[in-house]
């Protein structure tokens, strides 16, 4: 599948770096264009031995991953790589498959996707929609582009935004805990560097036995929390300052600046 990705940024170098190693793509086939930053272009092409995008050419699948606010601008030149049997995928956070359609002129098979940059390790968590025009085999090669980097759910294309603010951003907050507990373990006296490694082996750990315990989340809460004893007393600081609440906030929060993205871009296109 002769594939483009439009631009080179944090999440098409891990899409790029998790679907080579799987073998999904191949590098021979595999091109890139970034308008912006001809520096960044130069060492991706160069890490992945992939080629700079032809002017002239079309490509089977096209995988739209530049910056939203930059899809508008890119739109006109993406139309000429389209073929009515080209497959464009989005990683794209906000804007649907119906404004892409209307931008691109594309009548043509779409898909809207959301991976997180743990692609580039397979461990991503990728939500897909799809619109009508794709095949079967279209849905079944995204899948299997997806599946490559992590897991990968069809769902539909109203919760995208939803799943943008949870598993999209989701490693963001999972970094931004692990950094205010070794932050935490530090100022009561712990060396930085054994802080560190305690809090990433604790967070490897509760992950694997979310995955393979087969217990879900409160249940393996309430396995470690004695009465009256240590863990307790945390989640009872955590429950008097509302980190429940934050949690909620910071979802809700992020899945607006979704929403809102999305509306901000459509509204942007209609006054060009």
């Amino acid at each position: 599948m002769k594939t483009l990705f439009v631009g080179a940024g944090s999440m098409a170098h891990a899409l790029m770096s998790g679907a080579l190693k799987a073998g999904v793509l191949d590098k021979e086939e595999v091109y890139v264009t970034n308008r912006a930053n001809r520096e960044r272009l130069e060492e991706i092409t160069h890490e992945f031995c992939v080629r700079k995008g032809e002017r002239d050419a079309v490509y089977d699948v096209i995988i739209l991953a530049m910056k939203p606010k930059d899809f508008q601008e890119a739109a006109k030149s993406i139309r000429a790589f389209l073929s009515e049997n080209t497959l464009v995928i989005s990683v794209l956070a906000g804007i649907t498959m119906e404004h892409i359609s209307d931008k691109l002129s594309f009548n043509g098979a779409v898909a809207r996707a959301m991976p997180n940059t743990s692609a580039a390790m397979g461990k991503s968590a990728t939500a897909v929609s799809f619109n009508r025009h794709l095949s079967n085999s279209q849905k079944e090669w995204t899948k299997t582009l997806f599946q490559s980097v992590g897991t990968a759910a069809e769902i539909e294309e109203e919760k995208l935004d939803l799943i943008t603010a949870l598993s999209g951003s989701g490693p963001a907050y999972i970094y931004y805990v692990a950094e205010l507990l070794k932050d935490a373990a530090v100022e009561l006296g712990l060396e930085e560097n054994l802080a560190e490694s305690l809090v990433t082996q604790t967070i490897a750990g509760a992950s694997a036995m979310l995955r393979e315990s087969g217990l879900d989340a409160q249940e393996l809460r309430r396995n470690v929390t004695s009465a009256g004893g240590t863990t307790e007393a945390g989640i009872a600081a955590l429950e008097e300052y509302q980190v429940r609440d934050a949690f909620f906030q910071c979802i809700s929060s992020a899945k607006n600046r979704s929403q809102e993205l999305g509306s901000e871009l459509q509204k942007q296109s209609l006054k060009k």
